[in-house]
């Protein structure tokens, strides 16, 4: 909200794209922004919507096209005064073709384009408006607006605050640890979070999930050619059997017997541009820039939302809240895909991974901070042995290094821990 609010007054500002899955809250966020900072609201949905998608058949003038919308809604369009909103947008290419014009034509008006598929749309022939347009990517709710929806603004304002809190965030361990395992169970879907505040019902909240789920699942039909669609599914269904592996590296032999990577790259890339998956690459060398190392055939894949892998996964609900030695092995691939959510809604940076010679040793995530590469362990809990980060250090000998994991702030020598929950803070 605060950024969509800074868009709003930037004086160079353009129309804007809202990027993001299915159901993490794109429509509530703008409706909601249009409230509060607007008069009044233009909100098109595309969705089986024929009627207001053949507007932008004939021709781009902007001029018509929103004198035929507010006549159609029986809404009057002002510069400044109404937020434009073209929700599902990747039902009807021209709108989003039309965003080009609406730059260079009439660039007072506010306009949002939004929807759950543009990123397989785009690949699909639809021509996207380079240069002419601000982008923003909304991602399932993260620790901090968990900890605001039960209640606890206290909490979540120690982690906004970040480094200058880093004491107090270790001395509060009793009063994080148990909200976050509940954040490892419930994740960041907007739905899921709603009902758990309500209704602290755990069964509730995999049903919620359940349906999110199959929404996705139904979107492969919708949407795929029907030769692609058996590959994508085989995919989807095998993340959790991949990220319970201990070095998580996905093996395509395990999605079926005998294929290779051909076989399945399109289904991974369709499954990346629809925002249900994210693909964390291998790099050769822990070296700057990560991005001229990065290895296109080792890589590892996490589901978009926490809650939705544990619900993909059938995780019951106690080995989830108590934290118990059931799952061993996905205890850990639970807390990495939290640390991936995390660093990637918080900080913007682009995770790699790097493993040495014959795997004897293995970073968890680098991240590439200006000109030093940073190397980040991942322990799902108060385990502090990290052989592999000692490893890496002792070779390359970074600037600095992190280990993410349920014990307290502490500055070591040749590391820093940082606390699970505070890991946003990075």
């Amino acid at each position: 909200m605060q950024k969509l609010a800074a868009w709003k007054d930037a004086p160079d500002r353009k129309p804007l794209i809202l990027w993001g899955a299915r159901q993490v809250g794109k429509t509530w966020l703008l409706k909601e922004f249009g409230k509060s900072y607007f008069e009044n609201v233009l909100y098109v949905s595309f969705y089986n919507n024929h009627k207001d998608a053949d507007v932008f058949e004939q021709d781009y003038d902007t001029e018509r096209i929103l004198r035929t919308l507010a006549l159609q809604h029986h809404i009057t369009i002002e510069a400044q005064k109404t937020l434009i909103v073209f929700d599902e947008v990747q039902a009807a290419p021209k709108v989003l073709e039309s965003l080009k014009y609406f730059c260079e034509e009439c660039p007072e008006y506010a306009v949002v384009a939004a929807g759950s598929l543009l990123g397989v749309s785009i690949h699909e022939g639809v021509s996207f408006p380079v240069g002419k347009v601000n982008e923003l990517r909304l991602y399932p709710m993260c620790l901090e607006e968990f900890l605001r929806a039960m209640g606890e603004a206290g909490l979540a304002d120690l982690l906004a605050a970040g480094d200058a809190a880093a004491p107090l965030l270790s001395d509060l361990r009793e009063s994080y640890v148990p909200l976050l395992r509940d954040y490892f169970f419930v994740g960041g879907m907007p739905a899921a979070v709603k009902k758990f505040a309500e209704t602290r019902d755990y069964d509730a909240v995999r049903s919620i999930q359940n349906e999110i789920v199959g929404q996705y699942e139904g979107d492969f039909g919708k949407h795929v050619e029907a030769a692609m669609l058996p590959r994508i599914r085989m995919t989807w269904n095998s993340l959790p059997m991949q990220l319970a592996k201990e070095n998580r590296k996905f093996f395509f032999g395990q999605v079926k017997k005998g294929s290779r990577m051909k076989d399945f790259e399109i289904a991974i890339q369709w499954l990346c541009d629809a925002g249900l998956i994210y693909k964390v690459c291998k790099v050769t060398k822990p070296a700057v820039p990560l991005k001229s190392y990065v290895s296109f055939t080792e890589f590892k894949l996490y589901m978009n939302d926490i809650g939705l892998l544990g619900a993909l996964s059938e995780l019951d609900k106690e080995s989830v809240i108590s934290g118990n030695d059931v799952f061993v092995e996905f205890k850990g691939a639970l807390t990495e895909q939290y640390v991936l959510q995390e660093l990637t809604a918080a900080t913007g940076y682009t995770l790699y991974y790097y493993s040495g010679g014959k795997s004897t040793y293995e970073t968890d995530f680098l991240v590439q901070k200006g000109k030093n590469v940073i190397p980040i362990e991942v322990k799902a809990e108060e385990n502090l042995k990290s052989k592999s980060l000692r490893a890496y250090c002792d070779k390359f000998r970074p600037a600095s290094a992190i280990r993410t994991s349920m014990s307290g702030y502490r500055e070591q020598e040749w590391m820093t821990n940082v606390p699970l929950w505070a890991i946003s803070c990075l």
